[in-house]
Order: C-alpha cells, then sequence, then structure tokens
C-alpha cells in the first residue's frame, strides 16, 4: 500500500517548514522541509542517528561539531550520530533545505 500525505490533511502551522514522521507510514526516514526567512535557524542540537542536510535554495552557515561551513544550492552534507549541530539563514533570500533524518521518529536533544 502506498502511503499519501496530502498538503491539505496537515494540521495547519505559523510555520512554513514541514515535519515529516516516517515511522507511521512504515518507514525508518524523517525529514524536514525548511523554509526559514534570514537569520533563522534551529539552536545547537544533537540526534542519536546521522542527519543529512539538502540545500535547495539560499545559504545556510552551519556549524558541525568543531566545523563552521557554508552550503549552498545543491549542496548536501552529512553529521554523524550523535555530532552537535546547527545553521542560520544568512539571506539574503529565503533559505530552504531538507534535513532527513535516519529514523521513522526524530529525537532531538536541544543543547542551547
Amino acid at each position: 500500500m502506498v502511503h499519501i500525505l496530502r498538503a491539505a490533511d496537515r494540521p495547519p502551522s505559523k510555520s512554513r517548514t514541514i515535519r515529516f514522521e516516517g515511522g507511521q507510514f512504515g518507514t525508518p526516514v524523517s525529514f524536514f522541509l525548511v523554509d526559514n526567512a534570514p537569520g533563522e535557524g534551529p539552536a545547537l542540537h544533537i540526534h542519536p542517528y546521522p542527519e543529512t542536510w539538502v540545500v535547495k535554495r539560499g545559504r545556510a552557515q552551519v556549524v558541525a561539531g568543531e566545523e563552521t561551513f557554508e552550503l549552498g544550492p545543491g549542496d548536501i552534507a552529512v553529521a554523524p550520530a550523535n555530532m552537535p549541530h546547527k545553521f542560520i539563514n544568512l539571506g539574503p533570500e529565503r533559505l530552504e533545505i531538507v534535513c532527513i533524518h535516519a529514523a521513522g521518529t526524530m529525537v532531538q536533544t536541544d543543547l542551547e
């Protein structure tokens, strides 16, 4: 059986970011479709599994462990499990980034 989650079926949200947890649909993958304004981004945090980022539009500054780097359209980066990380939209346009979690249910521990 194919599972379809239509946009109209998601609960209303003030955020432009979409959260999908795959476990309830029989897949061990979850993701955020992030759509952030300049200056926005999550606080430093960790996950007990790897996270993969794919930038669709805009520029992000990423802090992952001891490294700080920029990502732009088409760039892909992977943070290993338990590595502290965060990103921020450098602007001037919106940041569209797919944050893929290697788990059916997202687990996050905030560090800031």
